[in-house]
């Protein structure tokens, strides 16, 4: 027998849970990340790995499109908490980062001296710790070199550290610390420096022979006869794992994820390099989304009367961006006016409609009624039963009768057919018909119309006929 086909249960829909966030995430920044134009595939791989440094509080999945225009981007930072835009393009000369602060600006433009990727900065090392946990909190960023009272230096460090969370010294725990962001200002050159690294505590103050057991990565001993020999032997490291510099002690205030990090002991913090690496400087800051007055211009210097030339342009254009918008508010509002009275005629209509329908199944109704009264009367008084067509004659007759519009045009249509029927009728009337004027002639003694003599045969016939009278 053929196997029974499997019934598919139907899907409920299950509540929504309610997704809401706590009051702490709300508060802390969150960004988007995009391309616009065309930038190539390492441009677009370089915007992955940002995204990736901005983790857990980015849109890491968003797919945008070339439809998706910057108000979009701006429309939608209020409901997710959106603070930053973060975009990378490209152009002949080189490609760019902006950082634009929603809803209302600032907007910085960096132009990309150097850079290198991820895969590239992680593939040069030898012993590489890239794990998905350590994005599952946000970096801590740390700025240097950045004092200054120049207003480029000002709004660059108000904007790299309001991209990222603050954090609470007393209460964080070390745990969820586990990478950094390095930005390095150049004076020399007014260039920055981009980097990114996870933080990792090694134990210090044992031999390396037992940080090698300690650590998660144990040696090979199977060429050994024993553990001591492996203890004592130190030729088998290689240079890079020297003793620490006593600098990077410190003293565990917590116990931290991994072997030999318990509170109270002495650690060494490392810093190992995640990419991607960022050399670039700062080219224009100006006010709004991409669309305000310039405040700095690192080529460009105009004059204060070209910058009251270029305000009065932005206003011009502002209000005549006001006008067009009221017009099209009011147009709006007239199209929805004469949608919502053509909707409430549709609905007497429909209305009217309704109760004609409902009228004339109350008439039908009425009419079954009285036929069958009429055939019962008929019953009562004849002792026979009526003919079938005697009584639903007269039903159907007022069934097909017409009401309304339709009546109307069945009664004018009657009034011309009537009207030609009568012309016909009179021009067949008026016809002349030749035995009549034939007879007429005869009877006055004069010869026919048509013809100018007299005609002797019907004279001869209509003599004998008046002679036979006499």
């Amino acid at each position: 027998m053929p196997p029974k086909k499997q019934k598919h249960k139907k899907r409920k829909n299950k509540p929504k849970k309610n997704w809401d966030e706590p009051e702490e995430i709300k508060r802390a920044p969150h960004s988007i990340v995009v391309f616009r134009g065309n930038v190539g595939k390492y441009i677009e791989t370089l915007m992955k790995d940002f995204r990736r440094v901005m983790e857990p509080n980015t849109a890491s999945s968003l797919k945008a499109t070339e439809k998706n225009s910057i108000k979009d981007f701006v429309a939608i930072a209020g409901p997710l908490h959106v603070t930053h835009l973060v975009m990378f393009s490209r152009s002949e000369l080189s490609p760019f980062l902006r950082i634009c602060r929603l809803p209302h600006g600032p907007t910085l433009t960096f132009k990309i001296l150097e850079y290198s990727l991820s895969k590239d900065v992680v593939s040069i090392q030898k012993r590489q710790n890239t794990y998905d946990k350590q994005y599952l909190t946000h970096p801590l960023v740390v700025l240097n070199n950045f004092a200054g009272e120049e207003l480029k230096l000002k709004l660059m460090t108000s904007m790299f550290q309001n991209m990222f969370p603050s954090i609470n010294v007393a209460k964080v725990k070390l745990n969820t610390i586990r990478r950094c962001v390095l930005l390095h200002y150049y004076p020399e050159d007014g260039s920055v420096e981009f980097r990114h690294y996870s933080i990792k505590a090694v134990p210090v103050g044992v031999s390396k022979a037992i940080k090698k057991l300690v650590s998660s990565n144990v040696p090979n001993l199977g060429k050994l006869n024993d553990i001591s020999e492996f203890i004592e032997k130190s030729g088998q490291f290689s240079e890079s794992e020297a003793e620490d510099d006593p600098v990077s002690n410190v003293t565990l205030p917590q116990n931290l994820a991994g072997r030999g990090s318990k509170a109270g002991a002495k650690s060494a913090v490392r810093m190992i390099e995640l990419g991607p690496r960022i050399r670039m400087e700062l080219i224009k800051i100006e006010e709004g989304i991409l669309d305000g007055e310039v405040l700095y211009h690192q080529f460009i210097q105009k004059t204060e009367e070209e910058k009251k030339i270029i305000r009065q342009r932005r206003e011009t254009r502002r209000k005549n961006e006001e006008k067009v918008r009221k017009i099209q508010e009011a147009q709006r509002k007239k199209k929805e006016e004469v949608k919502e009275k053509h909707r409430e005629k549709s609905m007497e209509g429909m209305k009217r409609k309704q109760d004609k329908e409902a009228l004339g199944k109350f008439a039908e109704n009425e009419e079954e009624a009285a036929e069958d009264d009429d055939a019962e009367y008929y019953r009562s008084e004849v002792g026979q039963e009526p003919e079938k067509d005697l009584f639903t004659a007269r039903a159907k007759s007022a069934k097909s009768s017409l009401s309304g519009p339709a009546a109307k045009r069945a009664k004018i249509e009657k009034k011309k057919m009537e009207k030609n029927s009568k012309g016909k009728s009179g021009e067949k009337r008026s016809a002349k018909d030749p035995g009549d004027s034939r007879r007429k002639n005869f009877k006055s003694g004069r010869s026919p119309k048509s013809t100018g003599k007299p005609n002797s045969k019907i004279g001869f016939k209509g003599a004998s006929k008046v002679q036979r009278k006499r």
